[in-house]
C-alpha cells in the first residue's frame, strides 16, 4: 500500500513540474487587469472540473477580499442546477454554459473552463460564446488540450491521460492564482 500511496505522489510532483509557469503567470495578468476594470470572473466545468469550478470561484470571490479594496467579482456557472438542467432538458446539453454566458458576460470578462479531456462539448460551445462577445477565454484541461484548445486564448494543459492527477493539479493551479491574484489585490507583490 505504502508504494502504491508513493507512486502516486511521485507521478503528481513529476506531472506538475511540467506545466510551464508562464501559462499560470499569464492567467494571474488576465484575472488583475479584469478586476483593476471591474470586469468578472466567470468559471464552470463537468463532474469535478464543475466541484473545482466552485471551489476557485469561493477563493477568488471570498479569499480576495480586502478592506478598503474594490471586491472581485467571480461566477461559478456550475452551481446553478436547476438553469443547467432547464437548458439541458429543454435545448441540448451543450448549451448549458454559453446560454448562461449569453445573459451575463461582456466584453472584457474572462471564461474560464476546465474540462478534463478538453473534449467537454459545453466547455467547447461556452468559450465560443465567449470568444464571440470579446471574453478572454482560458482553459484548463488534460491530456493535449482536446477540441476547447483551439476554442480558449489561454490553454493551461495538464500533460496527463489520468482524471484524478488532471483534477488534482487542476485545483493545485487554482490555489496558486488565487494566491497570486491575492497577493496582488493586497500590494504584497
Amino acid at each position: 500500500m505504502q508504494k502504491e500511496i508513493n507512486t502516486y505522489f511521485d507521478q503528481i510532483s513529476t506531472l506538475v513540474h511540467r506545466i510551464p509557469s508562464k501559462n499560470i503567470e499569464e492567467l494571474v495578468g488576465i484575472i488583475f487587469e479584469a478586476y483593476n476594470k471591474g470586469m468578472r470572473i466567470f468559471i464552470f466545468g463537468n463532474g469535478g472540473g464543475s466541484a473545482t469550478a466552485s471551489h476557485f470561484v469561493c477563493d477568488l470571490a471570498k479569499g480576495t477580499a480586502t478592506p478598503g479594496k474594490t471586491r472581485l467579482k467571480a461566477v461559478s456557472l456550475s452551481d446553478n442546477v436547476p438553469l443547467i438542467t432547464a437548458w439541458a432538458n429543454d435545448t441540448d446539453y451543450t448549451n448549458t454554459f454559453g446560454e448562461q454566458l449569453k445573459n451575463l458576460v461582456e466584453e472584457g470578462d474572462v471564461v474560464i473552463g476546465l474540462s478534463g479531456s478538453g473534449m467537454s462539448p459545453n466547455v467547447i460551445n461556452a468559450l465560443r460564446v465567449a470568444n464571440g462577445i470579446g471574453a478572454v477565454s482560458v482553459l484548463f484541461s488534460g491530456y493535449s488540450g482536446g477540441e476547447a484548445v483551439k476554442e480558449a486564448k489561454l490553454s493551461i494543459i495538464v500533460p496527463s491521460e489520468d482524471m484524478q492527477h488532471i483534477e488534482d493539479i487542476h485545483l493545485m493551479l487554482c490555489h496558486i492564482v488565487f494566491r497570486m491574484v491575492r497577493s496582488r489585490i493586497r500590494g504584497d507583490i
